[in-house]
């Protein structure tokens, strides 16, 4: 097929060279704007969609919006057969989604309906869900609300967004594949109208790690936010990232350092931190922290 392809961050990559090894012609690559990176944001940073495809040789196109008729026209003019989205970040209008011949197909982080939206993994994670998936997606003009061609299920378990991330990039990659090779087999069947959930996209202040919470709610964050942007706490005016932790048995007030391994207390149990970051230094074991920065019991972050 002749394929448009939509996406910018690593969780778009895999898609995009499946489409390529499978034999498909990725005509182009539409994806975000360069963003500053670099030292001291000096550096205009491609997106690792626009970095794969210029290993590749696929034109690159990345337009600030796509509401625009010249946008639109350069877009139909690719005359391709379908596009494939994946985590692109820009709103697609309707002439948009009726320009390939067989339409646009989305590669969403969940199973449909529960978690449309920009933050899928992260919301799953957060809500204590036990199973989640990829949905490939016919898109319309809704809100991930098009019918469903293929799912696939993973368990949850104790994976970090990046972990999780990561393993629904590749599977959602060979659902995509499989599904185009007999796409005339695959019929579209719509969502429920039950169990519709929005995954909003993330704020950074929910990083931040309240201790009023249940010790479980607590670990769920500090994965759901590993490893960006990290779960943190502050002490004595420096943030601490918190980027694995584990529930233990333990109880004090919210908050306090109840013993000299730095487990703290929670509004129920208590979570020791495994992994942990301060600004500018690398991730490191607790242990390793606290031998060079004590922290007191009876401390309270």
């Amino acid at each position: 097929m002749r394929i448009i392809f939509m996406g910018t961050p690593e969780f778009a990559v895999p898609a995009l060279v499946a489409l390529v090894e499978a034999g498909h012609e990725v005509v182009a690559a539409y994806t975000q704007p360069p963003r500053p990176g670099g030292r001291r944001g000096r550096e205009l940073t491609p997106s690792p969609v626009q970095r794969e495809a210029e290993v590749r040789g696929i034109a690159v196109r990345h337009p600030a919006s796509l509401k625009g008729a010249d946008e639109q026209a350069g877009l139909a003019a690719l005359d391709a057969d379908i596009a494939v989205v994946a985590a692109y970040g820009l709103i697609l209008p309707q002439a948009v989604l009726d320009a390939p011949r067989l339409g646009c197909l989305n590669i969403h982080a969940s199973i449909l309906p529960r978690w449309r939206g920009a933050a899928p993994i992260q919301r799953a994670i957060m809500a204590g869900d036990p199973t989640t998936g990829v949905t490939i997606m016919q898109m319309e003009a809704g809100l991930d609300t098009g019918p469903m061609l293929a799912t696939l299920r993973t368990t949850i378990d104790r994976k970090t967004a990046g972990e999780l991330t990561q393993e629904l990039a590749e599977r959602g990659a060979q659902l995509l594949v499989g599904t185009l090779r007999d796409l005339k087999s695959h019929r579209a069947v719509r969502q429920p109208e039950d169990g519709v959930t929005y995954a909003k996209k993330i704020d950074k202040a929910e990083a931040r790690l309240y201790f009023t919470a249940s010790a479980e709610q607590v670990e769920r964050q500090v994965r759901a936010f590993a490893p960006a942007p990290g779960a943190f706490f502050e002490l004595d005016g420096e943030r601490y990232k918190v980027l694995a932790a584990e529930v233990v048995e333990g109880a004090g007030k919210p908050g306090t350092v109840i013993d000299d391994a730095l487990t703290i207390a929670c509004g129920s149990g208590a979570v020791r931190p495994v992994t942990v970051q301060r600004a500018g230094r690398p991730a490191m074991a607790t242990a390793e922290l606290l031998r060079g920065r004590p922290v007191a019991v009876g401390t309270v972050l």
